[in-house]
């Protein structure tokens, strides 16, 4: 049961484990590595979350017969092919127009509640849980939501393998783990080297959008903000919160700052500090 004191982030987990979706598990003798991990070779700190064993989730007979007819149009999976084959994101979506992903989408919950709300985008969810896309997929289907598409797999792979360089207009990353704990700071996704590959992938003018209630990894992301040349750092602009245009075409990124989802409304509820980061690809 949640407990008072959760924040978003809590909330997101516990959201996982009512579909039956536990934590990671590491496996004793592990390189260290996550799955398929890319080696990159260019002084950078990269998230290094495996060997772990992720359990599989159990879905409901209806969950998996949506899963069934659905997923085979709206999802891919990260496989452990070497030469992953970059996604063609005008063929898989039936039209072309500007690509956000959003890393760690959970269930879905905003992610398909801010969709309808930025119909003239597509958005990939990427998330390693199979029983939060499901209830994703569900939702999808549900509803008639036409511009998610989903990848289960790690984000930053995903992001390696699978999106040619400066092929995207926006990457969200919204209340990710913080890894409390100092001796696995270490499995953070935001660290130098993650900020340096979502640059790539980024095309000039994206925009990168991360969000935490976490005051020490709020702090740790402090001291990484104007670490990637290619990012230049605009913070959370004022302009932008009260909903005013820059004159840099951002707000047509930021839609989702219309709307609550439901962890952060408990969040503000329960007085957590939201701290918003925004960067633009030079």
């Amino acid at each position: 049961m949640t407990s008072s004191n959760n924040s978003p982030q809590d909330d997101h987990q516990q959201a996982l484990s009512e579909e039956n979706s536990a934590p990671a598990t590491e496996v004793t003798g592990g390189t260290g590595r996550r799955p398929l991990q890319t080696v990159f070779n260019d002084g950078r700190d990269y998230p290094r979350l495996s060997s772990f064993a992720f359990r599989r989730g159990t879905l409901t007979d209806n969950q998996e017969a949506t899963w069934e007819a659905n997923w085979p149009r709206l999802g891919k999976e990260l496989n452990e092919q070497v030469n992953e084959q970059y996604i063609d994101l005008d063929e898989w979506f039936g039209r072309h127009a500007d690509t956000i992903v959003e890393i760690g989408s959970g269930t879905g919950t905003s992610t398909a509640a801010m969709a309808p709300l930025e119909t003239d985008k597509n958005i990939v969810a990427v998330e390693l849980y199979r029983p939060g896309l499901a209830k994703l997929v569900g939702a999808v289907s549900r509803e008639g939501i036409e511009n998610i598409r989903m990848i289960k797999g790690d984000g930053v792979e995903v992001l390696q393998r699978m999106f040619r360089p400066e092929s995207l207009a926006g990457v969200r990353i919204f209340f990710p783990d913080p890894w409390p704990k100092a001796r696995h700071h270490k499995r953070r996704i935001v660290q130098t080297g993650t900020l340096h590959l979502i640059a790539s992938r980024l095309r000039p003018g994206g925009i990168l959008h991360i969000a935490t209630d976490h005051a020490e990894y709020a702090e740790w992301i402090d001291e990484l903000v104007n670490t990637e040349p290619q990012l230049e750092y605009i913070g959370w602009p004022e302009e932008l919160a009260s909903g005013a245009d820059d004159g840099r075409g951002h707000l047509g990124q930021l839609v989702d700052r219309q709307l609550l989802t439901k962890f952060e409304d408990k969040g503000l509820r329960k007085e957590h500090t939201i701290k918003e980061y925004l960067w633009t690809k030079k």
